[in-house]
């Protein structure tokens, strides 16, 4: 029952700011505009389209809100008025009461608000369909800003995901593209991201995480927590100033070089992707700042660490090796990288899939953002990947938006950034560090103590590999099976151990020979 009111009252939602009619009106049949006209009769839909469109998915909850988020990093793909009115809610979602927000941080503190903070802003400075911020002072002068959990968004959410699972198991039974994009397995990642969001001390963890990883860049900064005031449904973390990102002239007018500061958000996101494998995947503008201060200048402030995504070593390998044939236009070898990771059926011929890539990449080549329309190209890698029914890998999905988010504000702030000639260059670094020589000795550093631990046993298990035995029952081989299996294992260890101490012993020789030449 509590499903069909929800269903209702989505229904209404959409009568009310005349979504239906945003969604049809934009197609061209007469039969269609005749349908739009026919809906419309009897509702005043006098408000811009653009802010009824934001009021509205307001209204519906914070998934739609966060659907609203992604669209508006994306304005090549909608009108002025649409992403400007969706702009506003990367963080400025009408906010909760004060005398909400402050019962909140104390029952979290478990007392007045006045014993925790020298001063709390009632006002919030952001608000954001899953929490808001308040700025806020500790009693030792430090400046923090603090998080506060909207009330009641778990009750929401669940009722909201429940009814994507059950679309999409309809759209999967009745449709085969539904069973290809894998819709229900897309609706799981996107469930276990919204609840991870709910838990603040989570979020906090990420954002810890990120900052040690970011440390040694110098291109980013993301705040500390004060982690003893870190709980469940309240943070509190370092106050960061800087400008929005979004207000470009701003930071032009503050002498930041807004060139480099598109690439260096291309190097931060493939940095954190392909090196760290832990990547900040809430990337809208609301989320980030430019520091101005003279020691931090023109750095990135990141913000919202509460959906975050991670990469296995298979998929970071994966992944890169498939990007660097694409930089190199070398289609082949990514059409073979889909057959060998399974994304496409075995009986796939690689020269049709070779040639569709082709297709849908080589006109974009060489080309600044402002000129591809990622409209069409979205559109012609839909139509390939049905054509050949590629599986979509629902555990890339945050990648996918992620990137969909960097290639969007990289647009915003420079529309000449070529995005993947500045890419480029980073993941052959990286595919050299992992593959090339400089990846051989780091394994070899990363197994030495477990080489240390197993090489005294050496001489104790040859010694016992090669005792000669009486005759044995099945058991005893069994067991005299799986020993000999652990020093095949051993004997390869100290082979690998003694092949890097004769790569070092080269190398050395090598440097130092040239050294005296």
């Amino acid at each position: 029952m509590r499903h069909v009111l929800r269903l209702i009252r989505i229904l209404l939602t959409v009568l009310r700011y005349g979504l239906d009619e945003l969604a049809l009106s934009g197609f061209r049949q007469p039969w269609v505009r005749l349908l739009v006209r026919l809906m419309t009769i009897g509702r005043r839909l006098d408000a811009p389209r653009g802010e009824r469109l934001r009021k509205g998915l307001v209204r519906l909850g914070p998934i739609f809100v966060k659907f609203g988020q992604v669209l508006s990093t994306r304005r090549d793909l909608l009108p002025d008025d649409f992403a400007d009115e969706l702009a506003q809610l990367q963080d400025q979602v009408p906010p909760f009461s004060a005398d909400v927000s402050r019962a909140t941080v104390e029952r979290a503190f478990g007392g007045r608000i006045d014993e925790v903070f020298a001063r709390f802003d009632a006002e919030p400075i952001a608000s954001a369909s899953i929490a808001q911020v308040h700025f806020a002072a500790l009693k030792d002068g430090r400046e923090v800003a603090v998080k506060v959990l909207r009330p009641g968004m778990l009750e929401v959410i669940e009722g909201d995901l429940t009814l994507l699972r059950t679309l999409a198991r309809w759209v999967e039974r009745l449709s085969a593209d539904g069973r290809r994009l894998k819709l229900s397995e897309v609706v799981a990642e996107f469930d276990t991201y919204l609840h991870d969001e709910l838990d603040l001390v989570r979020e906090a963890a990420n954002a810890s995480h990120l900052r040690r990883n970011m440390q040694g860049l110098n291109l980013i900064l993301v705040p500390e927590m004060v982690w003893e005031l870190c709980t469940h449904d309240v943070i509190v973390m370092q106050r960061m100033n800087g400008i929005p990102i979004s207000q470009k002239q701003r930071l032009v007018e503050a002498g930041v070089d807004i060139t480099k500061l598109a690439r260096d958000g291309v190097t931060i996101f493939f940095t954190q992707v392909f090196r760290d494998g832990f990547f900040h995947a809430d990337m809208h503008p609301g989320n980030i700042q430019v520091s101005v201060e003279p020691a931090t200048f023109g750095r990135y402030i990141a913000l919202d660490f509460g959906i975050v995504g991670t990469l296995t070593e298979s998929d970071k390998q994966y992944l890169a090796h498939n990007f660097i044939a694409f930089f190199r236009r070398d289609y082949k070898r990514v059409a073979e990288l889909h057959l060998e990771s399974g994304w496409v059926p075995p009986d796939t011929r690689v020269d049709e899939l070779e040639g569709a890539i082709r297709a849908v990449c080589e006109p974009h080549f060489d080309r600044p953002l402002k000129d591809i329309s990622l409209a069409q190209v979205l559109l012609r890698l839909f139509q390939a990947s049905r054509r050949f029914n590629v599986g979509i890998q629902p555990q890339l999905v945050l990648l996918q938006k992620t990137l969909l988010n960097v290639e969007g504000l990289g647009r915003q702030l420079d529309p000449n950034l070529d995005l993947w000639n500045t890419a480029k260059p980073f993941l052959e670094r990286w595919m050299d560090a992992q593959i090339g020589w400089r990846g051989l000795l780091a394994r070899l550093e990363h197994e030495a103590p477990r080489y240390a631990q197993l090489l005294p046993e050496l001489p104790r298990l040859l010694h016992q590999a090669l005792r000669p035995r009486e005759p044995l029952d099945q058991r005893l081989l069994a067991e005299l099976l799986a020993e000999q299996q652990r020093t095949n294992r051993l004997l390869r260890g100290l082979l690998y151990f003694a092949a890097g101490g004769v790569a070092g012993t080269l190398l050395a020789l090598t440097l130092m020979g040239r050294h005296l030449i």
